[in-house]
């Protein structure tokens, strides 16, 4: 388990740093703004990519299969959904009922056909390869809905799947793998120097997920399979969730900023009552 969890966390690291010297195409073209307007960097998400995916693979190729596509249909929607303003799978299948086909479309159908595979061969009966198909691409889905601010997607593969790694066998290096790659690029993330978009998203998920699947049985597939389906259903709700951050404690003012305000008819020289007040919004606060 600490061979996967090393493995991810360096490749992903290693990835990250020659990206960074050596960007392809130049610097300009793995840039974007983020949500508060500062400039990130885009090396993060193909590191983690191939981070998660080498991990991954090493427990079980078709689980290092399913990280590698969901990646991979997350970096398309990156490149070709860039300046489409619809969000939700709602919004992409109304689009393609109407005859055009969204990147988020193709996102979408990509990663769940890439679950499908990956579900079949993690698991032996029909329904249960069903049940993991799902619990995969819908894993994948949901790290994408909370990564809405810096490191709310790693943070939340590194909560979610630290229990698995109290489990032996292939659930335990699955899980290794995902957190290890989510482990890896955190900093960066936190920091506002490093966005991982739907492409690092989509593959931290899909590699969760696989470790869902490795370690449940049909009832424990279908309760994470059940709540998945419930999350992506609710995802406006899931994602305004995640982008909530908890405001600035009240400090209390200086003595002269309390006189400055204290009712001067009551008390002309001697401080004002005891007060308090907000400092300026957080960059994490919703809009």
């Amino acid at each position: 388990m600490i061979t996967v969890f090393g493995t991810a966390a360096a490749t992903t690291r290693t990835l990250l740093a020659a990206l960074r010297a050596k960007p392809p195409g130049g610097p300009g073209r793995w840039e974007r703004e983020n949500h508060a307007g500062r400039t990130v960097e885009l090396y993060a998400g193909p590191a983690v990519v191939v981070g998660a995916a080498l991990g991954a693979g090493l427990a079980h190729r078709g689980a290092g299969f399913a990280v590698l596509a969901a990646g991979a249909c997350g970096a398309y929607d990156d490149i070709a959904g860039a300046g489409d303003p619809r969000r939700g799978f709602r919004a992409h299948l109304g689009a393609l009922r109407d005859g055009e086909v969204t990147s988020g479309a193709v996102k979408l159908f990509g990663i769940s056909a890439a679950g499908l595979m990956a579900g079949a061969l993690l698991k032996e009966r029909p329904l249960d390869r069903l049940l993991a198909g799902v619990v995969i691409a819908g894993s994948a889905h949901f790290v994408n809905l909370v990564d809405v601010r810096p490191g709310r997607a790693a943070g939340a593969v590194l909560a979610l799947g630290a229990p698995g790694l109290l489990r032996g066998g292939r659930a335990g290096l699955l899980a290794a793998a995902a957190t290890g790659a989510a482990a890896a690029v955190l900093p960066d993330d936190l920091g506002e120097r490093a966005m991982i978009g739907d492409t690092g998203a989509h593959a931290l998920g899909a590699a969760l997920g696989t470790a869902v699947v490795a370690g449940n049985g049909r009832a424990g597939l279908l309760a994470h399979a059940v709540a998945l389906v419930a999350a992506t259903v609710c995802g406006e709700r899931v994602s305004a969730v995640a982008r909530a951050g908890r405001r600035p404690r009240p400090t209390r003012p200086s003595a002269p900023a309390r006189a400055s305000r204290a009712p001067q008819h009551l008390h002309p020289s001697a401080p004002g009552p005891h007060g308090s007040h907000e400092g300026p919004p957080s960059p994490d606060d919703p809009a």
